[in-house]
């Protein structure tokens, strides 16, 4: 999920957000600071061709297949056949298919209780709008960690099955 996104509908819970492709960096991670500092290795260089990346947000995490995975989202410039292979063997790069996504968003710190808190807020609201789900929960995170709680802007989003008359 990088930035750029259309808003297709907005209620006091969520918002609906229509992505285009994207392409990532990912790890699997037992820890916030362990997958970060990976993934951080990553875009400053450490990469088979020793190439620099600009940082973007937001950072992802979500469970897949038991397994806690984060993302760092690459600069649009970069595509599979421009971006630098990494130089570890547990950090690959993903497409990230387009779609729909119903997202909510929340200040503060990103603690678990907090995440889940509100994707159970967001996950009641899209069963009480027969909305499916098709994905496992996503934490984006946008700050970092010297940023006010306050200031923080966090989102819970979820895949959905949504259509349009587009």
């Amino acid at each position: 999920m990088n930035e750029s996104f259309q808003k297709i509908y907005s209620s006091k819970v969520y918002e609906i957000r229509k992505y285009s492709e994207s392409l990532a960096i990912q790890t699997p991670t037992s820890s916030q600071n362990s997958g970060f500092r990976k993934l951080f290795d990553y875009i400053s260089g450490n990469n088979r061709i020793k190439k620099k990346i600009q940082m973007t947000t937001p950072v992802t995490q979500m469970e897949n297949n038991g397994v806690m995975t984060m993302q760092f989202y690459l600069p649009s410039k970069l595509n599979v056949s421009n971006a630098p292979e990494p130089s570890r063997s547990d950090i690959e790069l993903v497409v990230i298919e387009g779609g729909y996504y119903a997202v909510t968003k929340y200040s503060g710190r990103a603690t678990d209780e907090n995440f889940i808190k509100h994707r159970n807020l967001l996950e009641n609201q899209l069963g009480n709008d027969n909305i499916s789900v098709l994905s496992t929960s996503i934490r984006a995170t946008y700050n970092g960690p010297f940023t006010l709680p306050m200031f923080r802007r966090n989102e819970v989003m979820f895949k959905i099955d949504y259509k349009t008359n587009e």
